[in-house]
C-alpha cells in the first residue's frame, strides 16, 4: 500500500485524470486491498475493475478528482 500511495502522489503531481493500477489476478487479496485503499483516498473520484481488453480482473481503473 505504500507503493500505491507513492504512485497516487505522482499521479496527482502529473495531473493525470485516469490511471491503471495493475495488481494481478492471484487470490484477489491484493485487488481487495487496493480497492479498500481507493475507497478512502480523498482524491479518488471513482474506480472500477478493468474490462477484458484492459486486463480484466488483474487491473483497477481509477478516475481522479
Amino acid at each position: 500500500m505504500i507503493r500505491l500511495e507513492h504512485y497516487l502522489d505522482q499521479v496527482l503531481l502529473s495531473n493525470f485524470s485516469d490511471v491503471e493500477i495493475i495488481h494481478g489476478k492471484g487470490t484477489g487479496a491484493l485487488q481487495k486491498g487496493v480497492q479498500q485503499y481507493l475507497k478512502r483516498h480523498p482524491k479518488v473520484s471513482s474506480f472500477r475493475g478493468g474490462m477484458p481488453s484492459e486486463g480484466g480482473f488483474g487491473v483497477t481503473i481509477v478516475e481522479m478528482k
